[in-house]
């Protein structure tokens, strides 16, 4: 936008907050649209002189839209605003699917490369496999190119059923070829991996609270059950959240017939309160919940509800402290907003809302691990602050508190081993799937256990990596994460999350807290 245009921009801003009542009441739109109020007549007005009589090109529409955006950062930090051009990604990612070819790709150079085909998805079943180059598709040239996500989404997506003809390069072969591809519904799995840690003990990694969540994650909590798990690690380290309910379900699963899961009230003091049902499954299981700064919304009812019901225990860091309810509202041109219409609180009573103000800016607020890193909270549980007003009382006489967050049980510090510069990132992501982008015979033919137990035992991989990045100086420490992390890529391209999980699980303090608490 031009600098020039800043006065009208926020003047458009002011005037346009006139009309909130008016586009938010009750969501409906369609009766509000026939009626002429002052407010909507000296929007227009605006607009038409704008259009009219205005220096300069302006569009308008660009405008309102920053007039919207700038409207709602002023309530709250999650009430914004989805431009149509982003709302079919935003309503993919909230319902768990899309419609496409379904795999997993990356530019490698100028080339589309398959990383995965999705798991019951269209591609898989045509016989796409990882290392797959996508050259052309409907006859338009994909490679060269660089191309943007955007764009490359636009020629693989399309409606269900269509058909898209593909030329495809493999490398192990060398060879080119020509598929079709019918697109159909593909699922964006919320369950990353679910595995027995060891005889007795399950593990399951949720990565969204989308639509399909928890049928996944039902599925996965059967399958434990039938290998003999008594008790599960649900870990919800960095799930951002989503759907209310479909957390509800999933606390379902732990707690006793008509235990309260959470309880929402609006701003006219209306109260909903979700109960527990009598479909539970893993209600008298062991259980351990793992959070961390990144755990946000539902995954905080999840928590709060297990700790405020002394059920369980909860392992990690004080999570991100999201406690107000979203609802989404069309705006009738494709667009619509995201707008706080409530508040959740636990069963003991308590807001788990961080405190935000005006001033706040959205980077600010979103990214605080800078502040919980520079007042000690990531390094040690007695530097997170609490207010004894705001302290609360579990059925079993536990102290837990509100006023931001989810505060842990069980206490786990920031893994400074773990950390590596920015810009080892790059490379060390470029060696492992040119690794086994050239070793994809050989590598076919090992399974993860033989991988964690093996691979790289005299560090010949890992050398060849480190001689590339001699010009760098780096120590004896930085050498033997860049190992550990090299490892992990690898087996992420190798076996997937099963495998980048799995690795990365041999040095993961959360759970040695989890065996620690097991054994005593």
């Amino acid at each position: 936008m031009n600098k020039n245009n800043l006065p009208i921009y926020f003047s458009i801003a002011v005037v346009f907050g006139i009309l909130i009542g008016t586009f938010f009441s009750g969501g409906n739109t369609s009766n509000l649209i026939s009626k002429s109020t002052s407010s909507e007549r000296k929007i227009k007005r605006l607009i038409d002189y704008i259009e009219s009589d205005y220096v300069d090109d302006v569009n308008t529409d660009d405008l309102l839209d920053g007039a919207i955006a700038e409207m709602l950062g002023k309530l709250d930090p999650h009430s914004v605003y989805i431009p149509k051009e982003n709302l079919q990604l935003v309503t993919e990612n909230m319902q768990g699917n899309f419609v496409g070819i379904g795999v997993q790709f990356r530019m490698i150079g100028d080339t589309i490369t398959v990383i995965e085909p999705i798991k019951g998805g269209p591609s898989i079943e045509a016989g796409i496999k990882a290392g797959d180059r996508i050259l052309l598709a409907d006859k338009d040239t994909l490679f060269g190119k660089r191309l943007q996500t955007a764009q490359i989404m636009k020629a693989l997506k399309g409606k269900p059923d269509t058909k898209v003809d593909l030329q495809i390069y493999r490398k192990t072969n060398d060879s080119i070829f020509d598929i079709t591809i019918n697109r159909g519904k593909v699922n964006i799995k919320s369950v990353d991996v679910a595995y027995m840690l060891n005889d007795s003990i399950g593990y399951i990694k949720l990565d969204r609270f989308a639509r399909n969540t928890y049928i996944e994650f039902k599925a996965s909590l059967d399958k434990l059950l039938t290998k003999g798990m008594t008790d599960l690690v649900l870990d919800l380290r960095g799930n951002g959240g989503g759907f209310i309910d479909i957390a509800n379900d999933i606390v379902d699963e732990f707690l006793e017939d008509d235990k309260l899961i959470v309880f929402t009230k609006n701003n006219k003091g209306d109260v909903i309160e979700s109960f527990a049902t009598e479909k539970g499954d893993f209600e008298h299981g062991g259980l351990y919940v793992l959070i961390d700064e990144n755990s946000a919304s539902a995954s905080e009812i999840v928590a709060g509800a297990l700790q405020d019901n002394d059920k369980g225990i909860i392992i990690g860091r004080r999570s991100f402290g999201k406690g107000l309810v979203q609802q989404e509202m069309d705006l009738g041109d494709g667009s619509a907003v995201r707008l706080t219409t409530a508040r959740y609180y636990t069963p003991t009573g308590r807001s788990i809302q961080k405190p935000y103000k005006d001033e706040t800016s959205s980077e600010e607020y979103d990214h605080d691990f800078n502040i919980r890193l520079e007042n000690g909270e990531l390094f040690s549980k007695d530097s997170i602050k609490t207010i004894d007003s705001l302290k609360f009382t579990t059925p079993k006489g536990k102290i837990v508190y509100g006023g931001g967050g989810i505060i842990p049980d069980y206490f786990v510090a920031v893994d400074t081993t773990a950390y590596i510069p920015t810009i080892f990132f790059r490379p060390l992501n470029d060696f492992a799937f040119s690794y086994v982008d050239n070793n994809r015979k050989k590598l076919s033919k090992i399974t993860v256990e033989d991988f964690i137990k093996n691979f790289d035992k005299d560090h010949s991989v890992s050398d060849k990596f480190l001689r590339k990045m001699r010009d760098y100086r780096v120590s004896e420490r930085t050498k033997n994460q860049l190992r550990n992390n090299l490892k992990i890529l690898i087996a992420r391209e190798l076996f997937n999350d099963e495998g980048l999980y799995k690795v990365d699980h041999q040095d993961d303090k959360m759970l040695q807290k989890v065996f620690e608490l097991e054994a005593n």
